[in-house]
C-alpha cells in the first residue's frame, strides 16, 4: 500500500477473511512474516490478522526521523484502506511501544490494545531502565543513548551477517535465553519463522532496526495517561530482553490497563500465550473493568 507521502508498505494478511480484525505489530527487528499464530488458533478465535513491515523493514520505505507514535497513522491508513472501522492492535516486544501509540492515538477505533514483552520510554521515571537485562541488548541501547545515529555502521554490519546467515543470529541468540526460551525457539515451527522475519527484516537494509532503537531512545510523542481503551500488558517474570518491570511501570500509567507478569515464562514465551490474547483482543470493549 502507499502512504500521502509517497511511501510504500509491506502488507500479510492471514485467517479468516471476514474475521474480527486485529493488527499484530513485529518485533525488533522484524517484519510482517511473524511469527505469527498457526492457522488453525485464528480460525478458532474468527480473527482476520494484519501485519506490516514498519518503515525501514522488509517490503516497506524508510521514513527517516520517525517516533513511535508515527506508527498510528500507518495503521490509520491500512485500516481505511481495508475498509475496517473498528480493530484490535497486538504488539510483541519492540511492537508494544508502537501499539499503545495506536492505544492513544486511535481511541475511536482501536477497541483494545495488548502489549507483550514491551518497553517503557526511556525517560520512564522512578524506573530501573536496564535492571534484568542482558548483557547484550544493554549494550545496544546504551550506545543508541550515547552515540544515537553514529551506531548505525555497527549495526549495518551485524544486519549484513544475518541477512546471510539468519540461523547463526538465532544461535547467537540462543546463548542468551533463559530456558523456557530455549524450549520455545527449539521448536522447528517457531524457529523456521524466526529464521523468515529475520531474513525478510534486513531484505534491502538496516533502516527498520536502525529507526526503531533511535525511537524508543527518545520521546515517544503521545502520552500514556491519554489511553482510554482496554489495555493487556503481558510480561514473563524471567525475560532478559525487555524486564517486566518495564510492564509494570507501564500499568502504573495507563488507566484502563491490566498486568500479567507469568513466573516461570521468559520473552519468547509472548508466543505461547497468543491464542489467549487474541480471544480477549476480539471481545466487545463494553465495560472498564473487562480482564484477560
Amino acid at each position: 500500500m502507499s502512504t500521502s507521502d509517497g511511501r510504500e508498505i509491506g502488507v500479510e494478511e492471514w485467517g479468516v477473511p471476514t474475521g474480527f480484525p486485529v493488527f499484530l505489530l513485529h518485533g525488533t527487528p522484524g517484519s510482517r512474516l511473524g511469527p505469527v499464530p498457526r492457522q488453525m488458533v485464528l480460525y478458532q478465535h474468527g480473527i482476520r490478522l494484519i501485519t506490516f513491515d514498519r518503515p525501514g523493514y522488509g517490503r516497506s520505505d524508510r521514513m527517516t526521523g520517525r517516533v513511535v507514535a508515527d506508527v498510528a497513522d500507518d495503521v490509520r491508513l491500512l485500516a481505511d484502506e481495508l475498509e475496517l472501522e473498528e480493530f484490535s492492535v497486538l504488539g510483541r516486544s519492540g511492537g508494544g511501544p508502537h501499539a499503545l501509540a495506536c492505544a492513544a492515538l486511535l481511541p475511536r477505533r482501536a477497541t483494545r490494545v495488548a502489549a507483550l514483552v514491551g518497553l517503557a520510554p526511556a525517560e520512564a521515571e522512578g524506573l530501573d531502565w536496564f535492571e534484568g537485562m542482558a548483557p547484550g541488548n544493554t549494550r545496544e541501547y546504551l550506545a543508541v543513548r550515547r552515540q544515537g545515529p553514529l551506531v548505525s555502521a555497527r549495526l549495518r554490519s551485524i544486519a549484513d551477517r544475518i541477512r546471510e546467515n539468519p540461523a547463526q543470529h538465532v544461535a547467537n541468540l540462543y546463548a542468551e535465553l533463559t530456558q523456557s526460551d530455549r524450549r520455545v525457539v527449539l521448536r522447528a515451527g517457531m524457529r523456521r519463522m524466526l529464521l523468515e522475519t529475520f531474513r525478510e527484516a534486513f531484505r534491502t537494509s538496516a533502516d527498520g532496526w536502525i529507526d526503531d532503537l533511535l525511537a524508543f531512545c527518545a520521546p515517544w510523542g503521545f502520552d500514556l495517561g491519554d489511553i482510554v481503551v482496554p489495555t493487556m500488558l503481558w510480561h514473563g517474570a524471567n525475560d532478559t530482553f525487555s524486564p517486566a518491570g518495564h510492564s509494570r511501570w507501564l500499568a502504573g500509567r495507563i488507566p484502563n490497563s491490566t498486568v500479567v507478569v507469568q513466573s516461570g515464562s521468559a520473552h519468547f514465551g509472548a508466543f505461547d500465550v497468543l491464542p489467549d490474547m487474541l480471544a480477549w483482543l476480539a471481545r466487545p470493549a463494553v465495560r472498564p473493568s473487562d480482564r484477560l
